[in-house]
């Protein structure tokens, strides 16, 4: 059994990640389809108000209620795969969770790239990173998730992608982690431990 969870800001790279899985025919829990059922549950608009919701969701079942509600996803279908991926943890409280429920078989993976690369990939896939169309700009969403703890949980990664080289070394190294684990980081350059991580934005 493993489950591998992924976390990074938006644009970083974690749908690009989630794709790679289903290649791989690994099951892909979504932690943002609990926010959007939960949003379209109380009559609300998914596209417009689906941050909103997932904060109510932290604030009124605590800071772990995302990730809490997607154990049973989880749990189902590690029933008929070995490995399971989760896509959109945001903070420290939820890597708590899995750390809780996985023990050893959870590896955290943070998939980060700069702001004005993931604004080019957001606008590239017509999505405008300013929100001229009215959307929620870019900047203001990197805030809301770091309010949720995102930095904190991704210092806490077991590996680091940094996902600033072609689309298909990108797909290779998560890849080589949906196939090999952790290990997979020995020896790979875009993958690091934490430690080495922080040591090389210094």
């Amino acid at each position: 059994m493993h489950v591998i969870g992924t976390v990074g800001l938006p644009g970083s790279g974690k749908g690009e990640a989630a794709t790679v899985a289903r290649e791989e025919g690994i099951p892909v829990v979504t932690m943002g389809d609990v926010v959007r059922q939960e949003t379209a549950d109380r009559g609300l608009d998914p596209a417009k108000d689906h941050g909103k919701v997932a904060q109510a969701l932290r604030d009124e079942h605590g800071p772990a209620a995302i990730a809490e509600r997607s154990l049973p996803m989880i749990e189902d279908r590690l029933e008929d795969h070995d490995v399971v991926l989760v896509d959109g943890i945001r903070s420290d409280v939820e890597v708590d969770a899995f750390e809780r429920r996985f023990d050893e078989n959870f590896t955290l993976v943070s998939i980060e790239a700069p702001f004005e690369v993931r604004a080019e990939r957001i606008e590239a896939r017509g999505r405008d990173a300013g929100a001229d169309d009215g959307g929620e700009p870019l900047a203001a969403r990197d805030e809301r998730e770091r309010g949720f703890g995102m930095d904190d949980a991704m210092a806490r990664a077991d590996v680091v992608v940094e996902n600033t080289d072609t689309l298909e070394a990108f797909h290779d190294r998560i890849r080589a982690i949906i196939r090999e684990g952790p290990a997979a980081s020995e020896g790979d350059e875009a993958l690091e431990r934490p430690d080495e991580a922080t040591e090389a934005r210094r």
